[in-house]
């Protein structure tokens, strides 16, 4: 769900309460939120989530105030070229537009934060498009819209609790991966290797798909054993999964390649797949070598978009 989530989740915490919505539009120059970064805010006040990292949230809050008291959406431009941009503006440099609107009649839908959470759920974007002139946000596309894509929250689905994976863990944490382990072997797959991370010890054909791995997904293999690995490649070749890779030599990978075209895979499928996995920064030892599977998860992410 990206940057979004905590607000998404904040707002339908708040359900029963009177909100608004700040979203960013449009950016210029060194503006420090992207396009679709929203704030929610609570009608008492609180409020989650960032439009500029910290330089005009004062004054949005103010705006949203007022669309909570009545005012209608509308559109706030912030930037260097504002005579007060030190004071409420972005004296780093840059411009932000920002839409206000309420939530409910006349602006974003409640119901919405709950399909975003939703499609989220089963690994699927939803976008929403948002008239700039009446300030409505509605499901689907639109002529002249301003369009926000929510994607699922990245999540890495690690086959295999060897110790590489011990690696793999806290570096994929560190950037905002959501990983979960995955092995069917009770003794690979404990609390104590793995302290405060989600453990699957199902297979992992079906620990993989039940999840519904797509482009926010990563699937990346590493018990070494073919009756562990191939099904999980397996699944995750099935689905749109955003990365696919998988650890062994050149030999070892050319004969996965074999046996999952053994399975009915196509070439195209099996290019998916990034073996040895991660990129090639001469890693040794197990830490490295995670760190060349996180770069290499990322790298085919940000290629996906």
């Amino acid at each position: 769900m990206n940057d979004n989530e905590a607000v998404i989740r904040k707002a339908i915490e708040w359900r029963d309460a009177p909100m608004a919505l700040a979203t960013v539009i449009s950016t210029w120059g060194s503006a420090p939120r992207p396009r679709g970064s929203h704030m929610i805010v609570h009608a008492d006040g609180r409020f989650e989530g960032s439009i500029s990292g910290g330089c005009v949230e004062g004054d949005v809050l103010q705006r949203a105030a007022e669309v909570v008291a009545g005012r209608p959406a509308h559109i706030e431009t912030y930037g260097v070229t504002d005579g007060d941009a030190w004071a409420v503006g972005l004296p780093c440099g840059g411009e932000i537009v920002v839409l206000v609107q309420p939530v409910g009649t006349g602006g974003f839908a409640p119901h919405l934060f709950d399909r975003i959470e939703a499609a989220a759920a089963h690994g699927r974007a939803l976008t929403l498009a948002t008239d700039l002139i009446t300030g409505v946000t509605r499901e689907g596309g639109g002529e002249g819209a301003f369009l926000n894509r929510y994607d699922p929250p990245r999540r890495l689905l690690i086959v295999g609790a060897v110790q590489i994976a011990q690696s793999l863990v806290p570096l994929a944490q560190a950037i905002g991966v959501q990983p979960v382990v995955i092995d069917p072997r009770a003794r690979f797959l404990t609390t104590e290797r793995f302290p405060g991370v989600e453990l699957d010890d199902r297979w992992p054909d079906e620990a993989v798909a039940a999840r519904f791995p797509g482009e926010s997904t990563a699937v990346v293999t590493l018990s070494h054993d073919m009756k562990i690995d191939d099904p999980a490649l397996a699944a995750a070749l099935r689905a749109p999964t955003g990365y696919v890779a998988a650890l062994g030599s050149r030999r070892s990978h050319a004969a996965r390649l074999e046996r999952l075209a053994g399975l009915g895979f196509e070439t195209k499928d099996l290019a998916r797949i990034d073996g040895p996995a991660g990129l090639d920064i001469g890693a040794t030892g197990p830490a490295e070598i995670a760190l060349s599977i996180a770069a290499g998860m990322i790298a085919g992410f940000n290629a996906a978009r």
